[in-house]
């Protein structure tokens, strides 16, 4: 009862106008982002992330949860209408999606998929509500022993159901953690991978570069070397109501595949890389006829659809209340709170109850804006998908570049954001999770300041007595979080054979596998080595020991590469499939953001961007010159109105260090 009243407070938060806008826009966002296949949650949170510095609480966090909620019920539109799966969480809907709109019943696919979505979205938050009332004195229990258990469970779970290949989960997880050790150590502040001669790393790399580096940049890539429309037509097709009628006739479907997806999401890390298959498994299973599934059965695309929305409520329980990400997304979300001075945690929970709910019914209400609005946009929707990639991906790379430049203001934003982006395409192109990779970066200052902590306190009660000291560490709670740890260990490796992040698994050559996994050792080894020589003994356990573990699973990769033939899943090479016929070549195309980056070091961004977007629309595009000129101002127009009312800066380059330039050229 004593929960009701900040429930009523949160109510009256969320329902002000200012806040609804920024839901709104957040929704619209969200829907602009998902239509875009592979971008998803994690690269349209990054996007926002650098927007956040300033703004109301509320506000942002309005901003940030409409984004979110939306888009796996917008990435429904590529999933149906192209074949490509919009997110890691909408693969199965591509099973029965995409043949209905084969068969000219696409609306009727999107319509199931809409109310399903809407269902699973609302049936999520819903969970979470009654989770945070029932478990609010359980939470409120859990210390600092506790708190370090549940985060060595949550990347336990990101790194061995993170792939087929469990070992693959452990590098990539281990990756992103030695990863977050770089720059000063939080407890001594020993500066750690030679950060004394490289003064921008002292702090180590943002989680908007990481975000956009690991997500963005590597499926614009993919998109922009296929060189046409994303997808043919653009029509809809018959089956509205039928849709709506589908979506009734099998509620009991949509309900148990929702409860699905809100258990999945509560487990840290797992989300997306395997809800749907789970939901579509169960589908399947429980049903008398099975001979349409996989030709165009409805239940296939209600199914994931209900699962994959509810899973963002469930994911929203380990983020908030105990700080874990419970997905890539989440993990985005987690520094969107930081930069609004929240701290999500048992301590949110107890003083911050109002502004807890306040996220809860905001994902309620975006759920309901995102669906209504998909259903009303749906037609136009369509046809934007039809358009050329090659005409949206400028405009991209333009607004990536900006929004990663003001998270330092620094121009060596953008050197970083390609420097990680190039790891992100190789990850994803020799199939390495990359929500491991970065749920280990976010948690890696997190888990090493608890490691430290606990030690410190635990060797304090040890020098008094042994039995003191066990009982710090070894509480009921923290027991039970080591037992479930252990069982996660088990049942993923049995389970990680069924889980993929991609459909297709072509593999080629053993030597380009081999080479990636060989340098990625090589960096592990050099980190660890480092970590040996820091003199602090705090600020060197951490590193030397996820260096050594993670070292030890990149070596037993590289032993099972030498024993195996160029057909294990080791060796999967996407490049050996359908992106390696793409008309344009990788580096090619990546080349041409590379390109951009040089030449803002030279003369700054907007110089560099006015070159840089009437060469690619002139020579990329095959525009004529009036149709490039006015496409380059189009994108010119944008950002320079962007700027001026966000009062930022873009970055500068040589040119601007010996010449005092007018706004927006400083």
């Amino acid at each position: 009862m004593q929960a009701l009243p900040e429930l009523g407070k949160a109510l009256t938060l969320i329902f002000q106008p200012e806040q609804l806008m920024y839901l709104i826009g957040g929704v619209l966002l969200g829907l602009s982002i998902g239509v875009l296949p592979g971008l998803g949650g994690i690269a349209g949170l990054a996007l926002v992330m650098p927007f956040m510095y300033g703004m109301e609480p509320v506000a942002g966090l309005a901003l940030m949860v409409g984004l979110i909620a939306v888009i796996p019920t917008s990435d429904t539109f590529s999933s149906v209408l192209m074949g490509i799966p919009g997110s890691s969480a909408s693969q199965a809907t591509v099973l029965d999606g995409f043949p209905l709109s084969k068969q000219g019943h696409a609306a009727r696919a999107l319509s199931a998929a809409f109310a399903s979505s809407l269902f699973g979205g609302l049936f999520g938050a819903v969970v979470l509500s009654f989770f945070i009332l029932i478990a609010r004195p359980l939470i409120l229990a859990f210390g600092l022993p506790e708190m370090l258990m549940i985060t060595i469970l949550g990347l336990s779970m990101v790194a061995i159901l993170a792939g087929r290949i469990p070992l693959k989960g452990v590098v990539a997880a281990g990756l992103g953690l030695m990863f977050g050790t770089i720059g000063a150590a939080p407890a001594g502040g020993s500066l750690r991978m030679s950060t004394y001669d490289l003064p921008y790393l002292v702090d180590g790399f943002q989680l908007v570069i990481v975000g956009l580096g690991m997500y963005a940049i590597p499926e614009i890539v993919s998109l922009l070397r296929q060189d046409r429309a994303i997808a043919e037509g653009g029509t809809l097709g018959d089956g509205w109501t039928q849709g709506l009628r589908d979506w009734w006739q099998h509620r009991w479907l949509s309900m148990r595949c929702a409860t699905i997806g809100v258990l999945v999401g509560v487990i840290p890390g797992l989300g997306g890389s395997v809800v749907d298959w789970l939901a579509y498994g169960s589908a399947v299973q429980t049903a008398k006829d099975k001979s349409m599934f996989g030709q165009g059965d409805i239940r296939g695309v209600i199914a994931p659809e209900s699962s994959n929305n509810a899973k963002e409520g469930g994911g929203l329980v380990p983020t908030l209340i105990f700080g874990i990400p419970g997905s890539g997304s989440m993990a985005i979300f987690l520094g969107g709170l930081a930069l609004l001075n929240m701290t999500p945690g048992p301590q949110m929970v107890r003083n911050n109850l109002d502004v807890t709910y306040t996220i809860v019914w905001s994902l309620a209400l975006a759920n309901v804006f995102g669906a209504g609005l998909c259903i009303v946009l749906s037609k136009y929707i369509a046809k934007l998908t039809t358009i050329r990639f090659t005409v949206l991906a400028p405009y991209l790379f333009m607004i990536i570049a900006f929004a990663a430049f003001q998270s330092r203001q620094s121009a060596l934003d953008l050197a970083a954001l390609v420097g990680i982006g190039a790891l992100g395409i190789f990850l994803r192109r020799f199939d390495y999770s990359r929500p491991a990779f970065l749920i280990g970066f976010v948690l890696s200052n997190q888990t090493e300041v608890f490691v430290n902590q606990a030690y410190q306190i635990a060797g304090s009660r040890f020098r008094r007595s042994a039995e003191a000291g066990w009982d710090y560490l070894l509480s009921p709670i923290s027991i039970a979080l080591l037992v479930l740890t252990v069982v996660s260990v088990v049942v993923g490796i049995k389970a990680a054979k069924n889980i993929r992040e991609n459909i297709e698994a072509p593999t080629a050559s053993k030597t380009a596998p081999a080479l990636f996994l060989g340098l990625a050792v090589f960096y592990l080894a050099v980190s660890t080595w480092d970590a040996f020589g820091i003199d602090r003994l705090q600020d060197q356990v951490f590193p030397l020991t996820i260096g050594a573990v993670t070292l030890a699973g990149g070596l037993a990769l590289l032993f099972r590469m030498a024993t195996r033939p160029a057909t294990d899943d080791v060796f999967i090479d996407l490049e050996a499939g359908g992106e390696g016929q793409a008309p344009h070549g990788l580096w090619d195309t990546l080349g041409w953001f590379v390109g951009l980056v040089v030449a803002t070091f030279t003369v700054g961004l907007i110089l560099s961007l006015t070159v840089f977007l009437i060469a690619f629309f002139r020579v990329r595009g095959r525009f004529g010159w009036r149709h490039t000129m006015i496409a380059s101002a189009l994108g010119l127009g944008f950002i320079l109105f962007l700027g001026y009312i966000l009062g930022r800066d873009f970055p500068p380059g040589l040119l601007q260090a010996h010449f005092d330039l007018p706004w927006p050229f400083t």
